[in-house]
């Protein structure tokens, strides 16, 4: 008998989210966005991959580390942008990173994006308070060290999920 994955059982017009270990979709979807793919196969690292049916649609990428986690690789595909894929794997990131045992997530993001991360409650942080945090990651040793000018372009933010599925009575 032969498995099909789970993105495969879909519906031609379903949309879903699951954590993969296949890069190849992630690395795809980043390269097409023109963004960084260094550092994918971290091994603490985790993706999501959001899909219309069994095709991939947008990822976003998790480097956990001791009470925080850097929401990284966030995109979606050109023609699937503007439909709320992306505020949906932000809230998936944000699920993945809390069970993980992150109480913040970061995020670092170009300043044309600030606005839309602000929407969805992130801050602005001083880069030294990400540095404490999440020193000892991939992504952020990576800028640091091998590209500091595109580090220097990057707006640090941070959201508080340490309440994120706290039941309130």
């Amino acid at each position: 008998m032969i498995l099909k994955k789970a993105y495969q059982r879909r519906g031609p017009a379903e949309f879903g989210i699951e954590q993969t270990r296949d890069l190849g979709p992630v690395r795809v979807i980043l390269e097409a966005a023109g963004m960084l793919v260094e550092g994918l196969e971290w091994p603490a690292a985790c993706y999501l991959l959001a899909f219309r049916g069994g095709t991939p649609i947008g990822c976003a990428g998790i480097e956990p580390r001791v009470d925080a986690a850097l929401l990284r690789s966030l995109a979606v595909t050109e023609t699937m942008r503007q439909q709320g894929i992306g505020e949906s794997l932000v809230k998936a990131a944000r699920v993945a990173a809390h069970t993980r045992g992150a109480r913040m997530l970061y995020t670092l993001t170009p300043a044309s994006h600030l606005g839309w991360f602000t929407r969805l409650g992130f801050t602005p942080v001083p880069f030294e308070k990400v540095e404490r945090a999440l020193s000892g990651t991939f992504l952020l040793d990576y800028l640091k060290v091998d590209q500091p000018g595109a580090l220097n372009a990057l707006v640090p933010l941070a959201i508080d999920i340490s309440g994120d599925g706290v039941i309130e009575r």
